[in-house]
């Protein structure tokens, strides 16, 4: 089942599953050194899908320079392949749908993953950049 709530709802083991999922792959995975937890958690409506008690796919959505974003999106690598990535991209653009009308959404996608966001009527804008030592593209959407 699908879940939707503020950083104040979750409950500690969905915090723990949360951030474990997010360094494991984020910063252990892809061999990144960053500060991976942040303030944005604590302003950030989280989306996410537990199977067996742990997180299968996640992403977080927040206000950012008058716009809307989102981030931190990932699915498990043992879930991968079964459209849980399509399916939490679906839950993220209703929430944003619902609260967040009327605003453009812009993201800072890693570069090797613009074609999945594309898919969902993302578009590229400007060049390539370094954002905590891995290539990003800004991407916008227009709102809704």
């Amino acid at each position: 089942m699908w879940e939707t709530k503020q950083f104040s709802e979750l409950t500690t083991k969905e915090l723990f599953e949360i951030l474990y999922l997010r360094t494991k792959i984020f910063v252990v995975d892809q061999k990144r050194i960053y500060q991976e937890v942040d303030k944005h958690d604590l302003e950030s409506i989280h989306v996410f899908k537990m199977i067996d008690g742990k997180i299968a796919a996640y992403a977080r959505i927040f206000n950012q320079n008058g716009n809307v974003t989102f981030g931190r999106v990932v699915t498990d690598s043992k879930y991968r392949g079964q459209g849980l990535g399509k399916e939490l991209m679906e839950h993220v653009l209703a929430v944003i749908k619902t609260d967040f009308a009327k605003k453009e959404i812009e993201i800072e996608a890693q570069v090797q993953v613009q074609d999945f966001y594309k898919k969902f009527n993302f578009k590229t804008e400007g060049e390539t950049f370094l954002f905590n030592h891995t290539p990003h593209i800004k991407m916008t959407h227009p709102e809704f």
